[in-house]
């Protein structure tokens, strides 16, 4: 009976908790956004210029007129738009399926370095499947009435949040889709295709045990080193819990693809290339594209401002898929930046449960309408930067173009991370196995994670 009576209490408990989150993170503050005209915006290895009369205006929700402004200044900023909002945003959700083991239906207050490592692993998968070069046709449709309805719930949202907490539990809620006019335009074949692959993705980040890289899968492996739903993650812990998901997963689109992470902020040559070489589940020999995930730490308490240069770098090479960094307390997606500030996508949103099983999902809420820009100085040390090689010979290339950035921007005798020939256990590291019957994470993983699990930074 004691032991009933305390599972009741922790119940109501993380009701009150869910309750409460659902609250602080509904609001969305009018925060405006300022680019400068002078100084160019670097976008995960695009680069954009908007050059026009005196300070560029705010971009909020990407409100913007053409007039006074000339058709190539115009069209650059359009680029940046497309560009941005085709990026996928995760961020805090409610009222999805209860997550095993716990009574929890929202992430929200514990959940945002899942998100942020979630956005920048739908990035790689991004330029797996769709390119770089690809921008959701409708992206400029996502105008400030769709932010600007979802601003107006939350008051309803308020209070039947707390109400809902205290009664039997709900039933997920569909974000409803906002209504738009007949579709126009015609796809063609090459387009339809992109969409598929478009919905497919994010679907595999659905807030449902089924999906292969959303919460409920990330929180199974996470358990492997001791986390569970409702602690803090860190930059590289989640590194990890994203090796392991992309490892487990078994949708045949996926074998093509693997996930390194870096040993000790080393990255052993070989044991990508033996990765990206490995036999595919279906038996047939096959090179596998390569998302490397490299866990550092810009500095000891605070960021040493002598990274930013190299920080820039990174964000500017085409095959950057992003940080997975914030400043304390706060986890956030970097994606670009501009001068000395980082642009960035932030998870602290909380949205409804959408489900992505069925047919024409609403999208619009995977899609962040504004940007948001933060001072480097203001970036928590501890970050997980990720790189996407589709080839052996594309990994090749990219090993040496980040050694010279990393030699040029070095003011230490020491690099922040390194690139070196051979396998890791060619210098006495235990190397992990792909696949393990009993348990996901070798011993030498779980130290790894529990120092990491010390020194990182999420904590709301």
């Amino acid at each position: 009976m004691e032991a009933t009576g305390t599972d009741e209490v922790e119940k109501i408990k993380s009701k009150f908790m869910s309750a409460w989150h659902n609250m602080k993170y509904s609001w969305v503050l009018k925060t405006k956004t300022y680019f400068s005209r002078n100084s160019p915006v670097f976008l995960l290895g695009k680069c954009y210029h908007f050059k026009t009369e005196g300070e560029f205006r705010a971009l909020h929700s990407f409100q913007s007129s053409s007039a006074g402004v000339s058709a190539e200044i115009s069209g650059n900023v359009e680029e940046f738009r497309k560009d941005f909002i085709s990026r996928i945003w995760l961020t805090y959700r409610e009222e999805f399926p209860q997550i095993k083991g716990s009574a929890l239906t929202t992430d929200c207050g514990w959940g945002c370095t899942l998100r942020t490592g979630q956005m920048l692993l739908a990035q790689g998968l991004m330029l797996h499947f769709l390119g770089r070069a690809w921008v959701w046709p409708e992206a400029l449709d996502m105008d400030s009435s769709d932010w600007e309805s979802w601003t107006s719930n939350t008051v309803r949202k308020l209070t039947a949040s707390f109400e809902a907490s205290l009664t039997a539990e709900r039933d997920p809620r569909v974000l409803p889709r906002p209504q738009r006019g007949p579709a126009s335009r015609s796809w063609d074949v090459s387009e339809m295709r992109n969409e598929v692959y478009h919905r497919k993705i994010i679907s595999w980040f659905g807030d449902s045990p089924p999906a292969a890289f959303g919460l409920h899968q990330l929180i199974e492996y996470g358990k492997k080193s001791g986390k569970v739903a409702g602690d803090w993650y860190g930059p590289a812990v989640v590194a990890h819990i994203l090796r392991k998901a992309v490892e487990e997963a078994r949708d045949p689109e996926l074998q093509g693809v693997t996930v390194y992470v870096a040993q000790d902020c080393t990255v052993y040559s070989s044991d990508v290339i033996d990765r990206q070489c490995s036999f595919m589940d279906s038996g047939k020999a096959g090179t596998k594209a390569v998302i490397i995930l490299v866990p550092v730490r810009l500095g000891g308490e605070r960021t040493n401002t002598d990274y930013l240069e190299f920080v820039k770098g990174i964000l500017s090479l085409e095959y950057c898929v992003g940080i997975i960094g914030g400043k304390p307390k706060q986890s956030y997606y970097f994606a670009g930046f501009q001068d000395d500030s980082l642009i960035y996508m932030d998870p602290h949103y909380c949205q409804s449960f959408v489900d992505v099983s069925i047919k024409d999902f609403p999208l619009e809420s995977f899609h962040c309408p504004s940007p948001k820009k933060m001072s480097f100085k203001k970036m928590d040390p501890s970050c997980t930067i990720g790189f996407y090689c589709r080839t052996v010979q594309d990994f090749e290339k990219a090993s040496e173009e980040i050694t010279k950035m990393l030699k040029s921007s070095s003011k230490e005798k020491y690099p922040l991370f390194t690139f070196v020939k051979g396998h890791s256990r060619d210098y006495d590291f235990a190397s992990s196995p792909l696949h393990e019957e009993n348990d996901l994470f070798s011993e030498d993983e779980k130290k790894r994670l529990k120092r990491f699990s010390t020194e990182e930074f999420v904590l709301l």
